[in-house]
Formats: structure tokens, C-alpha cells, sequence
């Protein structure tokens, strides 16, 4: 239940987050830096399409290290980001694996083969000392088994496009999220359009998250979308968290709320 005495918020969300993605989100995050504090949730894939892994990469390290430091949160977004799964058998698989992303890496695991990639993604974080609370699968796509397996985990929350869930019952919490497709400049000029229209429908709800992805730091109209939005939400008195610190307040009693 949603604690009516706390503030509105946003949360920042930088979705895709690998070594080769950092040039395209580092003047981004710069930017807001400079705004002041704001915390921003890091999706970190440990391995990104399997050419990447965090482990040699000492100075993207580094720098979450330093994320870390400066109060952002850490959040496990899958292990390689990429669907490498036998061929889809119907039509609906089809469409979500093939159509709607490459990338639906949890989508159709079998527990066994989720809760083995779930925890060599734990371990990666176990490994360099990063808090971890949140998986979020890639695309938001989780199979049965996926969610069968985080209930066995110490994780306290996943999400889709629309809802955070507390772990390890999934008890959904509203929490809608703006997110683009910015892969042309028609799909950039329909998100804008789509995304005007649902911050005025979302004007009174208690928290709206910006869902980033990398490209949406490779064009300027994009890039400059989030960056304005950020700033408008801000200056309308909504609180800047982490997916974490907003978690907590709605887990906290209404008097005792921090």
C-alpha cells in the first residue's frame, strides 16, 4: 500500500548498463550531476552479449564503485542481455522474441536455468561488495521459471514497465514508468508524443520512474527529453530515489516514514 504521507517522486533509471554503454550515458549522468543530488538506479549487465564481461574491466568498475559511493544504487539487469534460447514455437513467442526484442533473456528460461544465472549474477556483485536488492529482467520479459526461481533468492524487488514487485511473494506496488523506442526518428517523435500524454495523466501519482536506455543517449532530441523532463519533475517538488530508497519508504509505517 502506498504511504500517502510521503512526498511524490521520481525515480532515474539508466536501463543497459555495460562498459560499452558508458560513453553514451556518461555526459548524461554528468548532467545531472550537476543538477545537484540526485540518486539514479543502475541496471548492470555483468557480461553484456557475452563480449563484456565487468570482471576485465578494472575502470567501469571503478566508476560504479564511485556511483556507489555517491549514494546511486546497483541493480542486477539480467546476466548477458541477449535471448540465446532454441527458436521460438508459436507465433506469440515469435512476435515477443523475434519483433519485440532480441534481447528477452529471462523469457523463456526454465527455473533451473534462471536460478543458476541468477546466482552466478549475485555472485558477481557478492564479488566486488556491491549492495544488490533489485533484478530486473531484460525488456521486463521473465518465463514461469524465472519467477519461481526469485522466489528462492535474497533479493527484495524486481519490476516491469508498470509496477515494482516486492520479493519474494511479487506483491505489485503502481509505479508507472515513461520509456522510449528511439531507434528512428518516427518511433523518437511517437514516444515524445506518447510520454507528454501520460506524464499529464500521471500528474498526481505518487511516483513516476524515467526508464533510459543507451540509445536514447545517442540523438539529441532524445537525450534532451529525459534531461528536461528530469529537471520539470524536479522542480514541481517530486523527490529524486533510488528504486531501493522508494521501496523502503512504502514498506515503512506512515508515522515513522524517514
Amino acid at each position: 500500500m502506498v504511504n500517502l504521507m510521503n512526498p511524490p517522486c521520481v525515480l532515474l533509471v539508466l536501463h543497459d548498463v555495460a562498459p560499452p554503454t558508458w560513453a553514451d550515458y556518461q555526459p548524461f549522468v554528468e548532467a545531472v550531476d550537476a543538477l545537484g543530488d540526485v540518486p539514479m538506479t543502475w541496471l548492470v549487465v555483468p557480461d553484456f552479449h557475452k563480449h563484456n564481461s565487468l570482471d576485465a574491466h578494472p575502470e567501469f568498475r571503478r566508476v560504479l564503485n564511485q556511483r556507489i559511493a555517491k549514494g546511486d544504487e546497483l541493480a542486477l539487469h539480467g546476466y548477458f542481455h541477449c535471448d540465446e534460447e532454441p527458436p521460438p514455437g508459436n507465433p506469440r513467442d515469435w512476435f515477443m522474441r523475434r519483433i519485440y526484442t532480441h534481447e528477452g533473456e529471462f523469457y523463456s528460461l526454465p527455473q533451473h536455468a534462471a536460478l543458476a544465472r541468477l546466482h552466478t549474477g549475485i555472485e558477481v556483485f557478492e564479488r566486488y561488495h556491491w549492495p544488490l536488492q533489485g533484478f530486473v529482467a531484460p525488456a521486463w520479459l521473465m518465463s514461469e521459471g524465472t519467477r519461481q526461481a526469485l522466489r528462492q533468492l535474497p533479493l527484495r524487488y524486481t519490476s516491469d514497465s508498470q509496477h515494482l514487485y516486492q520479493l519474494p511473494d511479487f506483491t505489485p506496488i503502481d509505479a508507472p514508468g515513461l520509456v522510449w523506442s528511439a531507434r528512428s526518428a518516427w518511433r523518437r517523435g511517437v514516444s515524445k508524443l506518447l510520454s507528454d500524454r501520460r506524464e499529464q495523466h500521471w500528474q498526481q501519482a505518487p511516483v513516476i520512474r524515467l526508464g533510459l536506455h543507451p540509445v536514447d543517449m545517442r540523438h539529441a532530441f532524445s537525450r534532451n527529453y529525459w534531461l528536461q523532463t528530469l529537471k520539470r519533475l524536479l522542480d514541481e517538488g517530486r523527490v529524486p530515489m533510488t528504486k531501493s530508497q522508494w521501496l523502503a519508504l512504502q514498506r515503512a509505517p506512515v508515522g515513522r516514514a524517514a
